[in-house]
Order: C-alpha cells, then structure tokens, then sequence
C-alpha cells in the first residue's frame, strides 16, 4: 500500500511518499480500506519534531482519524463490524491506503454521511462539545472562541450558538473568515489581537495559547473561565500564573482540555450524535479542500501559511 511518512522532522518537504506491506490486524483491531483522512495540527506538530519528546520519530507515519470501510477483524472483533462504513480513531498511521483502529474506536456512519464530513467532525466535534462542557458553559452566556477559522473552532461556533449562547464572538486573521464564522452562528468578530469589539466574556476557549494568552484573561467577566484545548501559537508564558494571581479578586478560572481525559464510551456518544446532526443539515462541517495522500505535503504547506479555512481531507 501507499503511505506518507516523515523522512525528515521540520517542513512539510520532509514527509515522502512510501510503499508499504498491508497491515493486518491485532487483536482487538479492525483493518478499515481508508477513504479520507483528517488533516491536523497536531500532525504539523510530529511532523516538526515538537513532540519527539513523546515518542515520535523520524519514520513516523501521521494521521490521527480516517473513515472508510472495515474489511477485516482481528481476534476478539465483532465480525459483523467487515463491511460497514465507519470513522476510526487511528492515532497514528492513517496517512495511508489502509490502517488499523482499536475497535473500541470505531463508529458507524449514518447513510448520507460522507466519510470526508465525517474525518472533518470526528475528533474536532468531540474536543469543542467536551472543552465547553469543561468550561461549565450554560445557556444565556457569552462565549468567545479564539483561533476559530480551524475546524475545531468552527464547531466550538456552532456548538455555542445551538447552546444557546447570549453571544459569540470570534478571533479571526480577516473580516471575509469572519463573515463566513457569522454565517455559522458568531454574533461578533475581532482581530488576532482580541480587538474589535468591547466587552467581556463568561467563557473562553482558546485554540491557540501562545504568548498572549494572559491578555485574554482580562477579557473575562468575574468567575469566567478559560480553557485551553489547543496551543497551535506555543506554549503561554512562564508567568501565566502571575497573571491570574494578579486578577485574584475577579475569581478567574485557567484550565486546560484534553479529549484523552474523556471515557470511550462518552467521546462515541458524542461522535453519534455529531454525525447524524450532520447527515440532518443540523451540524456543519466545512472543508477547506480535499487532496489526494499523495499531496499531504501540500496540505502542511497550506497550514503552516495560514490559509485553512475548516480542515483539509486526504483522499
């Protein structure tokens, strides 16, 4: 089969490319004929070396989520799962022809769910639904979502207007991605910057954390809370705490979110819900743009300038 590995950590011209045998499934695997593939951040993360202190190598092959059809069941895999269209939780591996998923990770597609919407909502829909959730975000609140032009942003827009949001604002790089995020539920936009619009904010989440977190912390209303389920700007600075101690009678909240912290079972239910809201027309997913695996270079190059708008899909 055909795959994408990383020859080399740094930019998008180090991922290659391979030939390489089938893989067949362990135990508790199922192997699935892979349609789509997620496109990341975090994947541009491996592919820098960011996270080698993780485990990643050079060699590594990316790509956290596929869709497709599962063609064989290891030991202990219910048999009746061969045949069906699923999304699957890869975390690794899955820029490639075919891939395997613990079945515990599998969920099936409704009919008229295309397995590239579903590769768009899958892990993003499941971290925006549990970073609110984690934010204690309730109806009538207002809700600012800071890098949301990225999938995961984009469905923390629509899952906040549906909550019934008081108000939604947005951090976006341009008034045309702005427009398009108002289109989807946001009621206000800013800069990068956080300017814009006046006001404050009952809840915060943040895709992008970087060095100018701490200014957003003073955008919060008493007892607002931000979370942070994203650092594609790096990591915020060393005197973060010092920051909210200086804010000590405002009662702020900091916190962070990892979808890993939330039980199978209740990330699947979420997923379910997300894909058949999507089949309806009641869930957008928004894709930037569909390339083949051989074009996966591309597809970084397109992240790392900025230019998404939603997720980019391997086909």
């Amino acid at each position: 089969m055909k795959a994408v590995a990383i020859r080399s950590f740094g930019g998008p011209e180090g991922l290659a490319v391979i030939d390489l045998p089938s893989p067949a499934p362990a135990a508790g695997q199922a192997l699935i004929a892979v349609e789509a593939i997620g496109v990341g951040g975090v994947d541009a993360l491996i592919r820098r070396g960011a996270l080698a202190a993780y485990g990643f190598k050079e060699g590594h092959i990316p790509g956290g989520e596929v869709a497709g059809t599962v063609t064989a069941a290891g030991d202990g895999v219910d048999p009746a799962w061969i045949g069906r269209r699923v999304w699957a939780f890869t975390g690794t591996g899955g820029y490639a022809e075919q891939a395997v998923a613990p079945a515990g990770e599998l969920v099936p597609l409704p009919p008229g769910l295309s397995a590239v919407d579903a590769v768009t909502l899958g892990s993003a829909g499941v971290v925006a639904h549990f970073g609110l959730a984690h934010a204690r975000f309730a109806a009538g609140e207002s809700v600012l979502v800071r890098g949301a032009a990225g999938s995961l942003g984009i469905l923390t827009v629509q899952l906040a207007a549906r909550g019934g949001a008081a108000a939604v604002a947005v951090t976006t790089s341009s008034p045309e991605r702005g427009e398009r995020l108002r289109r989807l539920g946001a009621t206000h936009v800013l800069d990068r910057s956080g300017q814009g619009a006046p006001g404050a904010y009952d809840v915060i989440v943040d895709v992008v954390a970087g060095p100018d977190l701490p200014s957003f912390l003073a955008r919060l209303n008493p007892n607002g809370r931000l979370v942070a389920v994203g650092a594609v700007g790096g990591q915020p600075p060393a005197d973060l705490g010092t920051a909210l101690m200086a804010a000590f009678q405002r009662s702020l909240t900091f916190a962070t979110f990892s979808a890993a912290t939330v039980p199978p079972p209740a990330r699947q239910a979420v997923r379910c819900e997300h894909f058949a809201a999507a089949a309806r027309g009641d869930l957008r997913a928004v894709v930037h743009e569909v390339l083949p695996l051989d074009q996966a270079a591309l597809a970084h190059r397109m992240m790392d300038a900025g230019e998404v708008f939603g997720r980019i899909v391997l086909r």
